[in-house]
């Protein structure tokens, strides 16, 4: 039996339009994997099975095709883990750089650091300057 010494990271999304932010921000290598939105069984059996020995995240849009999407996917994949983006802005493809920069830091991920100097720090920490 062959077990691969270290997972891969994957970051499961939607779209095309998803994948590019993403990458966008992350300053590591991470396989970023597309569902087009819907799971045919052979998408299931091809791409998402394979993946069980990775460390897998799902970052979907928060609207009712998502969250079926990610029950559909944490069906296959019991051990992902859920991220999030806000449902005020409802589309990965419509979330701020910064924002997912933040939600990509706050799960381990290397990011590119300039995303998180702009609106993400506590207020406590904020400089004013008029």
């Amino acid at each position: 039996m062959h077990t691969r010494s270290t997972s891969r990271k994957v970051i499961i999304v939607e779209g095309k339009t998803d994948k590019a932010r993403i990458l966008r921000v992350l300053r590591e290598e991470v396989e970023v994997v597309c569902t087009k939105g819907t799971l045919s069984y052979e998408q299931v059996e091809n791409e998402i099975v394979p993946l069980q020995q990775d460390e897998v995240y799902i970052l979907v849009d928060a609207d009712a095709a998502g969250n079926r999407l990610r029950k559909q996917l944490k069906h296959e994949l019991p051990n992902a883990r859920d991220l999030y983006t806000r449902k005020s802005y409802a589309e990965v493809a419509r979330t701020p750089l910064e924002y997912l920069a933040k939600i990509l830091s706050d799960a381990h991920f290397e990011i590119d650091d300039r995303l998180l100097t702009v609106g993400v720090r506590s207020p406590k920490h904020t400089a004013h300057s008029y």
